[in-house]
């Protein structure tokens, strides 16, 4: 049975999902044209859908017939094709994690969409930061992030680290991580939470996930929280230190989910739909709902959006393309 914990470790960052090969379909179903949908890449039960339900649970006041339309498949791009082609009425959207399109059009050659030109931006609801975390393999000595990028220079061959999927943000802190430590760190992508296990017994020696994959492992003392990548510590483990605190400022990584529509919804549109938006979000009961998951609430307008959405752009473009990685798919 999946727990919340495997959630989040499933739904949180683009890439998660199994990747399929081929074509993005763009159509959109026109069956209920009445209905007002919220898109969904990722399948029912995930994280990113529990909380694409919580939030159209507050927006009852935006349409009088709201659904949540899960589209799984590529890792969030087939969602993101059928609302491309979907009508800028302000009847269609989508809840989509960062790495879609701050992430992803640095590593696909044939992505299906334009992170910028196909969608407007319209706010971001939730965001949460990523834990670096050591296991038994590491010695107990080892106690901050620069200890252990020592470690894995004197061993290279237990360098290794686990993520959710390869292509995803997480994997792509580890890339950071090993260029500012100076040493090699080999990834290991899991698709999904199963690093966590292997860090647990003995198999490898760090996992990047995000904070509420990694939480209670920590608490229980299975494994070692090195330090957080958000701005500052979470409230949640408050002896474990930032990455900049910790002296890699270049490590810093949040992870959000935001809501997008069709390219073409006028300003209106968009302002209307903003405001339902932030009024859910900064409604106690989803406040609480994301708090159980290890997320925190979110909100911008539509021009502090896009520039958020552009400054991590280019912020992962250059560490994308120096790892060299990339994706046929």
């Amino acid at each position: 049975m999946l727990t919340k914990r495997r959630f989040v470790s499933l739904a949180c960052m683009g890439g998660v999902a199994s990747l399929f090969p081929g074509a993005i379909r763009a159509a959109w179903d026109q069956t209920d044209a009445g209905t007002t949908r919220m898109l969904v890449g990722f399948g029912a039960g995930g994280a990113i859908d529990v909380i694409a339900r919580m939030l159209v649970a507050g927006m009852k006041n935006y349409a009088p017939s709201f659904i949540v339309d899960n589209r799984p498949g590529a890792g969030g791009r087939l969602a993101l094709g059928a609302l491309k082609s979907a009508p800028a009425d302000g009847t269609a959207m989508i809840l989509a994690p960062a790495s879609n399109f701050v992430v992803f059009p640095h590593v696909y050659k044939t992505l299906g969409y334009d992170a910028f030109r196909d969608f407007a931006p319209v706010t971001p609801v939730c965001s949460f930061p990523f834990l670096i975390t050591v296991g038994p393999m590491v010695p107990t000595e080892v106690r901050t992030i620069a200890d252990f990028a020592k470690w894995c220079a004197d061993n290279p061959r237990q360098a290794t680290y686990g993520t959710a999927a390869a292509g995803s943000m997480l994997h792509f802190t580890g890339v950071s991580f090993a260029k500012a430590g100076r040493f090699e760190f080999v990834h290991l992508p899991y698709g999904g939470p199963g690093g966590i296990q292997d860090l647990i017994g003995g198999r490898i020696a760090a996992t990047i996930y995000p904070i509420g994959t990694a939480l209670a492992h920590v608490q229980s003392g299975a494994i070692r929280a090195l330090a957080t990548t958000g701005a500052q510590r979470s409230p949640l483990l408050p002896d474990v230190p930032s990455v900049r605190e910790a002296g890699y400022p270049a490590l810093e990584a949040t992870e959000w989910f935001g809501v997008f529509a069709p390219a073409k919804t006028s300003t209106e549109t968009a302002g209307r739909l903003t405001g339902a938006i932030h009024a859910a979000v900064n409604a106690d009961t989803f406040k609480k709902g994301l708090a159980r998951l290890s997320v925190d609430a979110m909100s911008l307008n539509p021009g502090e959006f896009a520039q958020l959405l552009k400054s991590d752009f280019e912020r992962w473009g250059p560490i994308v393309q120096a790892s060299g990685f990339s994706s046929e798919d």
